[in-house]
């Protein structure tokens, strides 16, 4: 019994040797790594209303089932383009953070894309898209203002820079792009000719 215990053993340590030597198969199916796809990426932060220069893109890799949807592959394609909302640094540029088509594709079943000019100036600048406002329009004597809510929850697709930011212009001063139902758009159409619009913010 003795014997037999020593060359159990020995067997033993000698399948032990084996396996620590030429370590086992993956089992089959074990996934393999995503084939990479070229990205372009945000080489820092980067504000709303940016106007991207070619030092603003840089190329990078990521694995194709990481990749969102909407991802440009060449930096060079999206020099001249104009930031809807800010990124960071290493962000993978896509085209709902473009101003254009793939902007207005974010716009809500249902609803419209309205451009409305603030009053005061800087409450825009505070403003990011994905942000939800509610718009006030002032109209009336100011010693007795009258004030009423046009649209509640509006998501803004887009806000200016702040002034002194690559991208700012005097053109876009105010100026917000909010998706709101088309009845709502009338009627901040109608708000703005006879008065003065501002916001409050709610949570995004």
């Amino acid at each position: 019994m003795r014997l037999l215990r020593q060359v159990a053993a020995a067997g033993l340590a000698c399948l032990a040797l084996v396996l620590a030597l030429h370590p086992p198969a993956p089992a089959t199916g074990t996934p393999i790594g995503s084939p990479a796809v070229p990205v372009a990426v945000a080489a820092a932060d980067l504000p709303a209303g940016r106007v991207l220069t070619a030092d603003d893109v840089l190329a990078a890799q990521l694995p194709a089932d990481r990749a969102p949807a909407g991802i440009s592959p060449d930096p060079a394609e999206l020099t001249g383009r104009v930031l809807a909302a800010p990124l960071r640094a290493g962000e993978p540029i896509t085209d709902v953070r473009l101003v254009g088509p793939g902007l207005w594709a974010a716009v809500p079943e249902g609803q419209v894309a309205a451009p409305v000019r603030l009053a005061d100036l800087a409450v825009a600048t505070l403003l990011r898209a994905g942000d939800r406002v509610d718009v006030l329009a002032a109209a009336g004597e100011a010693a007795q203002p009258s004030v009423e809510v046009v649209a509640s929850g509006a998501l803004v697709l887009t806000a200016p820079a702040p002034d002194g930011e690559a991208g700012a212009a005097a053109s876009d001063a105010g100026l917000l792009v909010l998706a709101v139902p088309p009845e709502t758009a009338a009627a901040l159409a109608a708000a703005a000719a006879s008065g003065s619009l501002t916001v409050t913010l709610g949570r995004p």
